[in-house]
């Protein structure tokens, strides 16, 4: 069974292996103890010049893996806890989001910050939170959130390898331990997927009648929504259709207007 760590690790590790202009800085994340979640673990033993631990300075680091972006390196930034990445909003806001801008497209800034969000681990009110609605709609910068489904690791490299702009790359806690679900195993769900880097999916509960209901979710509140989408029709006979979105902002509304003209 792959678990989405499992996924996101392997991500990492492939990125560093195919492309020499990626690095990873990160507090802790050096082995043996490869970062507070373990994402990081096995990744300075088999890179151990692009694998750097730093100081705890969430501004520090960001500010970094932005001039290492500036330069040409595809930077990827572990924020050990979501809740700190507020330190270092100046960073994405005022620069890393608005140097291709103010440059006249001339800079671009390859730079992924990886968080783990949310709660329900008994870590406390400040390392509990979900910040990344504070980043919505800043122009220049890419939200994005892994759900279980589908590709974990593939959305991940597609941030790291593909896109030129920075990226906030949010993983819920939660979902570390949850086996990915590819969609054409799913007996219990018809998939459909839409977009190629940053995914959208549509579910329904297989072998029902037409949805009449939408629901829309990302992260692991995908996760309780799929549950849900289940009980609903199963419990009382009410039938829904669960978009699942990866790509917070910008957002695309495509996915979910289709869904509501069919329900």
């Amino acid at each position: 069974m792959t678990t989405v760590l499992d996924a996101l690790n392997d991500a990492l590790y492939t990125c560093l292996a195919e492309c020499e202009q990626v690095y990873f800085l990160g507090e802790d994340i050096l082995d043996p103890y490869g970062g507070a979640f373990k994402v990081s673990r096995g990744l300075s033993t088999a890179f151990p010049d692009r694998v750097i631990t730093t100081p705890v300075s969430e501004a520090g680091i960001v500010g970094l893996g932005v001039g290492m972006a500036v330069r040409g390196l595809r930077t990827v930034v572990e924020i050990m806890f979501g809740d700190f990445v507020t330190l270092a909003a100046d960073q994405l806001i005022n620069h890393a989001a608005k140097f291709r801008w103010i440059s006249g497209d001339a800079v671009r800034v390859p730079l992924v910050v990886r968080t783990p969000m949310g709660g329900r681990r008994g870590y406390g009110p400040t390392h509990s939170q979900t910040l990344e609605k504070h980043f919505l709609g800043v122009p220049g910068l890419r939200v994005v959130a892994v759900s279980a489904l589908d590709d974990p690791a593939g959305l991940l490299r597609g941030a790291v390898l593909d896109d030129d702009d920075p990226v906030l790359f949010v993983e819920h806690k939660l979902l570390y331990s949850c086996p990915v679900i590819p969609i054409g195993d799913s007996s219990e769900f018809s998939v459909q997927r839409m977009g190629d880097r940053y995914p959208a999916y549509n579910l329904t509960v297989a072998g029902t009648p037409s949805p009449s209901l939408t629901l829309a979710a990302y992260g692991y509140m995908a996760e309780l929504a799929r549950q849900a989408v289940q009980r609903l029709a199963f419990e009382h006979e009410v039938f829904a259709e669960l978009v699942v979105i990866t790509e917070l902002s910008p957002l695309d509304l495509d996915p979910l207007v289709e869904s509501l003209a069919r329900t």
